[in-house]
């Protein structure tokens, strides 16, 4: 059963998805500026509904770790276990955030093990749960899986056995933005695109191929290599990053789904 400790951390990586959904322009992610669209309209609620369904899923990982203590191979089963029935439940609530939900689950977990530890220590609890292998898992690979072999990309299971490198890189952006003077949104935009800058992202493989996901890397560092979305030439750069990825359906979802995991990360010390 879980405890109020474990609802708002479960509350506040709800938080993360729905903020990382608010944000605008993310190139090539779902934007709610466009919700004059009926049909975009219906996919934003989708997600929004969906990503709400999250969190009692998150909060029973949370209190299964709260109760197991140690990031055990039993608590890597436990947490796997867990997640397959959120999917569930967050199908039935119109799909999606599957990354998203890998990534937030583990963190979650992590932060339980140790409330008031600080975000990398949370990252390191959870590549330490991470590298438990799932003794329950489906034997047959996901589509995700079957992208990082084809292509040898560490996937969303290498990003979290590694400690999550991104979700941190993601940090540090986020930080250096706000010191600079960026806005929030500012600084929002430039710690994602420091994620796409870098990540192989195995949802652009799958629909874009080795070329798409350079295109993409490309495109992210063009961004910050201008001086970020706070400047005016990183601004207008931005605006044609996402007019381009639109246009060709390319959607860099891994890593909308890691930026969620920073801004999780970035919210534990508001955590009552």
């Amino acid at each position: 059963m879980s405890s109020r400790e474990d609802e708002a951390l479960a509350l506040a990586a709800v938080d993360a998805l729905t903020g990382q959904l608010a944000l605008a322009p993310k190139p090539g992610l779902p934007d709610p500026r466009d919700l004059d669209a009926r049909v975009t309209r219906k996919d934003q609620l989708a997600l929004r509904w969906s990503a709400k369904a999250l969190a009692p899923g998150l909060a029973a990982m949370a209190a299964a770790a709260r109760r197991t203590g140690e990031p055990t191979p039993a608590l890597r089963t436990e947490l796997g276990a867990i997640g397959r029935s959120t999917e569930h439940s967050v199908a039935l609530a119109g799909g999606g955030h599957r990354g998203a939900l890998w990534a937030l689950g583990l963190l979650v977990a992590a932060a339980a093990l140790d409330p008031g530890a600080k975000a990398r220590d949370v990252a390191a609890a959870a590549k330490r749960i991470a590298s438990h292998p799932d003794k329950r898992a489906p034997r047959r690979p996901s589509r995700g899986s079957s992208v990082s072999a084809k292509y040898g990309a560490a996937g969303a299971r290498g990003e979290a056995r590694a400690g999550f490198p991104h979700v941190r890189r993601a940090l540090d952006a986020l930080a250096t933005a706000r010191s600079n003077g960026a806005t929030e949104e500012e600084a929002r935009l430039d710690a994602l695109l420091t994620v796409m800058s870098t990540l192989q992202d195995t949802e652009l493989l799958y629909t874009a191929g080795p070329h798409g996901l350079r295109h993409v890397q490309a495109g992210a560092r063009e961004i910050l290599e201008a001086g970020g979305t706070s400047t005016e030439a990183g601004a207008k750069a931005l605006t044609a990053f996402d007019t381009d990825l639109h246009t060709r359906g390319w959607s860099p979802r891994g890593s909308a789904g890691l930026f969620a995991g920073a801004l999780f990360l970035d919210s534990l010390p508001a955590i009552p």
